[in-house]
């Protein structure tokens, strides 16, 4: 058996697709609907620019003037001081590795590909975490190699939980985290639930944390 990665015990579900990893260095995921009082942010990585993941209101929050902000270029162009990045970009900050990586939908409209949304992965104290963004299983996927990867499973926008299960067959990380659902955008725990009865390995559904 795999031993379980250390990082997960840093992993905060916010609810639907926003995430912190506790520092050093405190890192949010497409931080939205983010309660007053929350940790700052040292580093903030924004997906793609729909509303949902890219909140100037949240960010604001959550900044400090030396917080470093990343984001596909759409998203970028939405919040003051942020830099861009583009799929197969690399930078190191903080500490932390990142690779920007594809993410869009391959059977519907709602992200295509030349919108240049993004997935990361990153690489905090040798283990690597995948954050998928909001996408379909697409053929990238197959190069991933993580300790842990963040899916979404609801459908409609993303990948269904069938897809999911898939992806992950593919990525074989140690440890798969459901996302993107339970936040009146689209999917409910239920998605959640079938990935996990669905994809044979390890899987933990966190508790939005309020």
């Amino acid at each position: 058996m795999e031993a379980r990665p250390r990082l997960l015990d840093r992993i905060h579900w916010l609810g639907h697709d926003a995430f912190r990893i506790d520092g050093p260095p405190v890192i949010y995921l497409d931080p939205w609907q983010i309660p007053a009082g929350a940790p700052k942010a040292d580093l903030i990585l924004i997906s793609h620019e729909h509303f949902d993941h890219c909140s100037p209101e949240d960010i604001n929050r959550l900044r400090q003037p030396d917080t470093v902000i990343i984001g596909s270029p759409a998203a970028a162009a939405k919040i003051k001081g942020a830099r861009a990045m583009r799929p197969g970009e690399r930078l190191s900050v903080k500490g932390v590795e990142i690779e920007a990586v594809p993410a869009y939908n391959i059977n519907k409209r709602f992200h295509p590909r030349e919108a240049g949304g993004l997935g990361f992965v990153l690489t905090i104290e040798g283990e690597r975490l995948y954050f998928a963004g909001d996408t379909d299983f697409i053929p990238e996927m197959k190069e991933i190699r993580c300790d842990i990867a963040l899916l979404p499973v609801s459908g409609t926008y993303v990948m269904t939980a069938e897809e999911a299960a898939q992806a992950a067959a593919a990525i074989q990380p140690k440890v798969a985290i459901p996302m993107h659902y339970g936040a009146g955008v689209a999917g409910t725990e239920a998605d959640a639930e079938r990935f996990r009865s669905l994809y044979k390995g390890a899987v933990v559904i966190l508790k939005p944390e309020r």
